[in-house]
């Protein structure tokens, strides 16, 4: 088992949240308070960066759609981005990857554009 561990980087864009570890029942509250503490303007965009994430059970799926509410909330956008394989099995069994844009990680789009 992974402690659960974040980061955030404030960016012109708005906040990327990197979040490593474990997200389960025994963390999901930690995770959201981290999101509902953040700062957004409308506009912006809260980038969920999970590439480094090992475990997530129904409990931290839930805790995305808390980011959702708090990004709609500030009329700001939101995007997950290095979804793991099995969190995104679940994100499409549930429909969820219709309410989240998902794209690959930060750094597989860093070196596409030539950065």
């Amino acid at each position: 088992m992974s402690p659960l561990r974040t980061t955030v980087r404030n960016t012109q864009a708005g906040p990327v949240l990197t979040v490593a570890g474990d997200l389960d029942y025994n963390t999901a509250d930690e995770l959201r308070q981290v999101v509902t503490d953040l700062t957004l303007t409308p506009g912006q965009r809260l980038v969920l960066d999970l590439g480094r994430l090992d475990f997530c059970d129904s409990s931290g799926i839930t805790t995305f759609i808390v980011a959702r509410n708090h990004a709609t909330a500030a009329q700001a956008g939101i995007v997950l981005v290095a979804v793991p394989a099995a969190v995104l099995r679940v994100l499409r069994v549930t429909g969820l990857d219709q309410v989240f844009p998902h794209e690959p990680g930060l750094d597989t789009r860093d070196r596409a554009a030539g950065g």
